[in-house]
């Protein structure tokens, strides 16, 4: 078989939700409509790595049906759904992925999805471009470029690009700003919201929530959860982030200082240890901690097993650790990502415009990769305003254009008083 998943016989229920998706994704369907007739990524072969939900499946057609062979692993090991995993298997595509992997076997299917030889790369946290980079070198020359989803796997890329490590070219999905300010705040503040009400059903009115770093992320869930009546406290690193959040009516104060007073807490910083043991030891008993980063060491979960006398899953993806002085403290989703591992991932209409830069974005590497040197490159503006365009026009909406007095004013330096 060319795949491996939980259980095929999921396919039809995740059909339905594969269809779902597709009737939230406008932009993505027009794309697939468009680029169905000159599949002009006929011949290549796409390596894939990427949380496999309903809106992955939509890309995933969209770029079978651009002429594109395609064999995907998830990438993370709790975020995939099985159903839409079964679903791609049963349609034929090459796929590796289940929800609950090991590390090892997150790493195998990883191995897989190289077996036929990519030409190009889609990644979603660069394990699969290490991988690559790491194990099986003889691929690079056979490969054209790759694109990258998000924040933690831009940061990898742009380090090894400027040690001169990077192999081949990069394109930044991530940083496009229809990506960027769309996906990155309304979809994690969103979906991270919805991870924790599943995993906890606990009323956010009232809580004191505390978010780990003010990025886009960061921004998302302190918007989300002030919206639900919640006292959200930022901690940051940043003076600018930590200003804007102050300026947007939050508390900012030291991760030492709101360990003492919170009773939600979630990580958004790409970085390591944010959440460590003297933080643990200072927590109120019925401490909520998750994380939305793309890895789980944002919260140094050996610390908080040291601590521990006990622990037990009292919910679906929410474990009670019994602290030895008594104190309870909950750890949803095993530190993973709280928005895919306890819920359905960013809503389809935002990753409609995020998939669609990876679209174009691999198209782009079908023709001009060969040409471009091995480093992180950014969507192109007038990509992203397209894109927007498009978005805009599926929901009826017009915007007004400059007139060509205004176009002339707009460049005119000697305009003044």
């Amino acid at each position: 078989m060319n795949y491996k998943v939980k259980d095929v016989d999921l396919a039809q229920q995740g059909r339905m939700k594969i269809e779902w998706a597709e009737s939230k994704m406008p932009v993505m369907m027009a794309l697939r409509e468009k680029y169905s007739q000159t599949k002009p990524l006929q011949g290549q072969r796409i390596a894939g790595c990427l949380h496999v939900t309903k809106e992955t499946a939509v890309l995933v057609e969209t770029l079978i049906a651009a002429g594109a062979e395609v064999s995907w692993s998830g990438c993370n090991p709790l975020s995939t759904q099985d159903d839409v995993a079964a679903a791609l298997a049963d349609s034929g595509v090459s796929i590796y992925a289940w929800h609950g992997m090991s590390v090892e076997e997150f790493y195998w299917a990883i191995d897989r999805t190289l077996d036929f030889k990519p030409t190009l790369t889609l990644d979603d946290g660069a394990d699969l471009i290490m991988v690559i980079h790491t194990k099986h070198q003889e691929l690079i020359p056979g490969v054209l470029g790759g694109t990258e989803e998000t924040t933690t796997g831009v940061h990898r890329l742009r380090a090894m690009a400027n040690d001169g490590a990077l192999k081949y070219p990069i394109i930044a999905v991530n940083d496009a700003e229809t990506k960027w300010d769309f996906d990155n705040v309304y979809g994690t503040g969103q979906s991270s919201i919805d991870g924790i009400l599943r995993a906890t059903s606990v009323l956010l009115a009232g809580k004191t929530f505390v978010v780990g770093g003010y990025g886009h992320c960061g921004r998302g869930c302190a918007l989300r959860a002030s919206g639900m009546g919640a006292s959200v406290i930022c901690t940051e690193v940043k003076p600018t982030a930590a200003l804007k959040a102050t300026l947007e009516g939050h508390r900012i104060m030291k991760m030492d200082d709101a360990a003492k007073v919170g009773d939600i807490f979630i990580t958004a910083t790409g970085m390591k240890d944010i959440i460590v043991k003297h933080h643990f030891e200072a927590m109120k008993d019925g401490a909520i901690v998750c994380n939305t980063g793309h890895y789980d060491c944002e919260i140094n979960i050996d610390d908080l097993e040291e601590l521990s006398q006990s622990k037990r899953t009292i919910r679906p993806n929410c474990e009670e650790y019994t602290l030895k002085d008594g104190r309870r403290i909950y750890l949803l989703a095993q530190g993973r990502l709280v928005n895919l591992a306890a819920a359905e991932g960013h809503p389809s209409e935002v990753m409609d415009m995020s998939f669609a830069n990876q679209f174009l974005s691999q198209i782009r590497l079908t023709n001009e990769g060969r040409g471009m040197e091995p480093k992180v490159y950014d969507i192109p503006e007038d990509q992203d305003q397209d894109i927007a365009s498009v978005k805009l026009s599926t929901q009826d909406i017009s915007i007004d254009a400059l007139t060509e007095a205004q176009i002339i004013y707009a460049t005119d330096y000697m305009e003044g008083t």
